[in-house]
């Protein structure tokens, strides 16, 4: 049975003495002493300047025109004050709340299937996505400015985060280059080396973007000077151009093996695997909401790494020119 919120004491004694018209009742009622009832009350009128019960009748006694419209104020008081202790509840039992997530454009594709298992779960809670660059993921989470982050790859500037930040591991992710239909090599089985992949022409995301610097530092490693006519800040666009074009570009290979129309091809030697980590503070307040996410979060990495990976989508019969009729 949910409990009430706790009054004020004067304001409980200034109830049972409205609801039995007596002090002696009330003080029955309450299991107090007569005198302690009537100190209390005497304190309350005194802290209000104004008399808030008429002693002198007869029949009892009775609240004035002045504790009427106090206690009546009182009682409303503390309908909010009990609403407040349910909402309370309901935070802790995650029928309501809410969580703020920030990511980068490679983790919201990475981590949708958590997201949508979460809102199954708890769909009470309402979910904000921020999408932000990696390097101010940790510090929007240290100065609260949202819960949680999911980062992809190193972390952040390369160094251990700092003290106020808890991180925790969910995955490794493999890098890949990644084809459409319309490119010569689509469908190829063999890795390509590291200087044809020089000879490559690539979208890439752009400078701001934390897998643009493990590209450049792979083609940094293996002495390449990659060829890059298109650069965005958008994900989205640099698959659909790669869908329908001729042009490639590197993706996680989970992501790959998602998208319609898109082939991966292995590099030799390979690209890095990089960590997809969840950011949250390590002190103060988390939320309900957070602590059920992290929970969440390290269940649905479990899972993903145990079920059978997802096979590749048919290709789109708008994208069908087959690679197999085309010359290498």
């Amino acid at each position: 049975m949910q409990r009430r919120v706790i009054f004020p004491r004067s304001l409980q004694y200034l109830l049972a003495i409205a609801e039995f018209g007596s002090y002696t009742k009330a003080a029955e009622a309450l299991h107090v002493s007569q005198p302690t009832l009537s100190q209390q009350i005497k304190r309350l009128e005194e802290s209000l300047q104004s008399p808030l019960l008429d002693r002198s009748g007869r029949g009892g006694v009775r609240l004035t025109d002045a504790g009427e419209v106090y206690l009546r104020h009182a009682l409303r008081a503390r309908g909010e004050l009990d609403a407040g202790r349910r909402a309370i509840n309901d935070v802790k039992n995650l029928s309501r709340g809410s969580l703020r997530l920030g990511w980068n454009p490679i983790t919201d594709y990475l981590t949708c299937p958590l997201l949508e298992d979460f809102i199954s779960r708890f769909p009470g809670i309402t979910l904000s996505t921020l999408e932000m660059p990696q390097d101010d993921i940790e510090a929007a989470v240290a100065e609260d400015r949202i819960d949680a982050g999911i980062a992809f790859g190193k972390l952040v500037s390369g160094v251990e985060p700092s003290s106020e930040i808890e991180t925790k591991l969910l995955f490794e992710e493999n890098l890949c280059l990644a084809v459409g239909n319309a490119h010569p090599l689509a469908g190829q089985k063999t890795p390509m080396s590291a200087q044809e992949f020089g000879q490559e022409s690539l979208a890439l995301l752009n400078t701001d973007f934390a897998l643009r610097s493990h590209i450049d530092q792979y083609c940094l490693d293996n002495r390449i000077a990659p060829r890059i006519p298109m650069e965005s800040n958008s994900l989205s666009v640099i698959i659909e151009m790669i869908q329908v074009g001729r042009l490639a570009t590197i993706l996680p290979n989970s992501i790959v093996h998602t998208q319609c129309g898109l082939y991966s091809i292995q590099l030799s030697p390979e690209l890095p695997r990089k960590a997809i980590t969840l950011f949250y503070r390590k002190s103060g307040y988390k939320s309900p909401a957070c602590q059920a996410f992290s929970e969440v979060a390290s269940e649905w990495a479990v899972r993903r790494l145990e079920e059978t990976p997802i096979r590749k989508r048919r290709p789109c019969p708008m994208l069908e020119p087959s690679f197999q009729n085309q010359n290498p």
